[in-house]
């Protein structure tokens, strides 16, 4: 481990060993029964500081007006505001670029649509009025959590040059986060885009005269990522054991056969007719020259936003020799078929988990999808990572069983994953976790939520840039297209900004964007367990496995640029096309002095309130007060009241208190 690295951990280490002294050298650690004042947990938030608290769980990140309407409504209302709330798509935006603005779309509009939905505000789709509001924030953090469960990411060659069709799916994350998991798993199967990235789209059934067999990717990933895991989970995640060892879920064969079953989904053009004269030709299944077009990477764009189809007639328009099998589904009836294919075998599993010979494509995915969705280990194995990526690291098994109790019991309903989300923020421990279990209770905060968190509650916009008008001629080398950014404040763009938080180089990065992970494992593994006493305590610490050396380092210069040179005071830059996202940070120059004297304790506080729940200790405080009220007019300028501002930002953004969401 390098010294930043060690540096970073040591600290967090530290922080949670003072978290403990602090709580042992109280009287008495807070009454949880008389803390919300008898009235339970739905009537909270009884404070502030809990409404803060509450909003980093639930949100990008609280603002001011976030923390004071959640006070006046109470979670239950605040929640049923959020599943109520209009869902704020991704695909809409990449269209109103491309059509409306006529630009040509890319990874980088994507991004902008992301942020869009993360950090909330206007649509800019709508710029004489900029009518339309995105609240889903509870929506918008749970899809962005399964998007670090049902991974695809841009890094692959075949998936980049297609923003629109990511964009598809992740607005099926958008649209399933609070519908039923079964649902979710069968459309994320189907997508075009997981089928690029985990190789289902044209796999074929066995053909042995040449060596084919299926691809066992997605069989894979779907079994060990995406549902069940490696080993079997008692209801509360622990693993069961036989002889004092992990059992596990399947075995090599088991995979074998699912991969039999993901066969003959294809592009949704391959079963319609097209103008054959097209270049590249769209010959359904035609083969020429020992390649099949109508297989990756020749297919219509559209494809791209359209369900995978079977692939196991023969087309009506097909002009190949009629007696050619079209047929790429292994359904047990041909010669080089797997007959009587098991697959996950457990109590209650349909058939013995067999699926029978004789099936269509369609038919025998939803019997594999059913077999996989009501596995036992789905629950627990889920819900785990669902309350890691919103509440805690470390769940207690009490409160894993709790949340996966509810899975199990909404397994048919339309909105099983609505309960969930509700049954892990308001559960006793997401609520009370971090005084019951002051030295193992919290999260790393992920890089790219610290951005979002503090864009958020600094109210960041857009600023700068232009409207440049197309120049040359459209298809021809040398054409450039239009772009139109000047005064769109909420299209979260600009290289030092929005585009640029997966640089791993750069000031401006912090190694994570959405759908931009370096593997199907996502940034960090839901197990992985920092070196040194994190292990010894045998405590996991996912985000952890993000921060190498050099990240750490980028991700602190990258708060640097954000507080420091992105500022919407500053005037604007002639020749930025595109402009940035920044931050009015004289919004709160009336706090900056408005303590005893002109000191700088109210804007601590503050910022302790909407940036770190009300949790920082009595020592960072002080230390802040006192540097920050060294910061004034005899040793500084006229702007000595906005340098108090970004520097106070600054030290709170990259200290290791703020770092740990407890």
């Amino acid at each position: 481990m390098g010294k930043s690295a060690a540096t970073l951990l040591s600290a967090v280490v530290c922080l949670v060993c003072s978290a403990a002294a602090a709580a042992q050298s109280l009287s008495h650690a807070p009454d949880l029964m008389f803390h919300d004042g008898l009235e339970g947990i739905g009537a909270g938030p009884p404070t502030d500081a809990d409404a803060a608290r509450f909003l980093a769980q639930a949100t990008f990140g609280p603002t001011d007006a976030d923390i004071a309407h959640l006070r006046s409504v109470h979670y239950s209302a605040w929640l049923n505001e959020q599943f109520a709330a209009a869902p704020s798509y991704e695909l809409p935006y990449l269209n109103w670029v491309s059509g409306t603005l006529g630009e040509d779309t890319g990874q980088e509009n994507r991004e902008e649509a992301w942020f869009l939905g993360a950090l909330g505000g206007p649509d800019p789709q709508y710029p004489s009025t900029l009518s339309k509001n995105h609240t889903d924030q509870l929506r918008q953090r749970v899809a962005f959590a399964l998007s670090e469960i049902l991974v695809i990411s841009q890094e692959s060659a075949g998936l980049y040059d297609y923003p629109e069709g990511m964009a598809y799916y992740y607005d099926i994350l958008i649209r399933n986060a609070f519908g039923n998991y079964g649902t979710l798993l069968g459309e994320v199967t189907q997508s075009p885009a997981m089928g690029m990235y985990l190789n289902m789209i044209g796999n074929r059934r066995a053909d042995l005269s040449q060596n084919l067999h299926p691809d066992e990717n997605y069989a894979r990933e779907i079994n060990q990522l995406f549902s069940i895991g490696l080993v079997m989970l008692n209801l509360d995640g622990t693993p069961q054991l036989a002889g004092g060892q992990p059992i596990p879920t399947y075995a090599q064969n088991t995979i074998t056969n699912f991969a039999h079953v993901f066969t003959g989904w294809n592009w949704a053009s391959c079963d319609k007719d097209y103008d054959t004269n097209q270049d590249p030709p769209l010959f359904t299944g035609k083969y020429y020259d020992n390649f099949t077009w109508c297989f990756t990477p020749w297919f219509l764009p559209s494809d791209m936003l359209l369900s995978m189809v079977p692939y196991e007639t023969r087309p009506a328009d097909a002009w190949d020799d009629p007696g050619f099998d079209f047929n790429y589904h292994d359904n047990g009836t041909h010669t080089d078929d797997t007959h009587g294919k098991q697959l996950l075998n457990y109590p209650g599993s349909v058939n013995g988990g067999v699926l029978a010979d004789g099936g269509t494509a369609a038919s025998d995915l939803q019997f594999a999808l059913g077999n996989i969705y009501n596995h036992p280990n789905v629950g627990p194995f889920i819900a785990k990572q669902l309350i890691q990526r919103l509440v805690t690291s470390n769940p207690s098994p009490a409160y894993v069983k709790r949340v996966a109790t509810v899975f199990n019991a909404n397994r048919a309903s339309a909105t099983q994953l609505k309960a969930v989300v509700q049954a892990i923020l308001l559960d006793p421990e997401a609520r009370y976790g971090q005084w019951q279990n002051p030295d193992s209770f919290g999260k790393l905060r992920e890089p790219l939520l610290t951005v979002t968190h503090f864009w958020r509650a600094m109210h960041a916009e857009h600023h700068c840039g232009q409207n440049v008008a197309a120049s040359g001629t459209p298809g021809t080398m040398g054409y450039t297209p239009p772009s139109k950014y000047a005064n769109q404040k909420y299209r979260y763009a600009g290289w030092g900004t929005a585009w640029s938080t997966s640089d791993t180089q750069y000031g401006s990065g912090v190694a994570q964007a959405a759908l931009d992970a370096p593997t199907v494992f996502n940034f960090f593994k839901p197990g992985f367990m920092p070196a040194g006493e994190t292990t010894a305590r045998n405590l996991l610490g996912p985000e952890f496995q993000l921060q190498t050396d050099s990240i750490i380092a980028n991700s602190s210069n990258s708060v640097l640029g954000r507080t420091f040179w992105y500022d919407a005071g500053d005037a604007c830059d002639s020749g930025d096309t595109f402009g940035n996202v920044m931050v009015d940070f004289t919004q709160d120059v009336a706090l900056a002095d408005a303590g005893p004297g002109g000191t700088s304790d109210v804007l601590v506080d503050a910022y302790n309130k909407r940036f770190m729940s009300g949790q920082m200790s009595p020592f960072m405080r002080q230390t802040l007060i006192n540097h920050l009220n060294s910061v004034d007019a005899n040793s500084w300028d006229s702007t000595w009241k906005v340098q108090r501002i970004k520097r106070a930002l600054y030290l709170i953004l990259t200290s290791p208190e703020y770092m740990v969401q407890k």
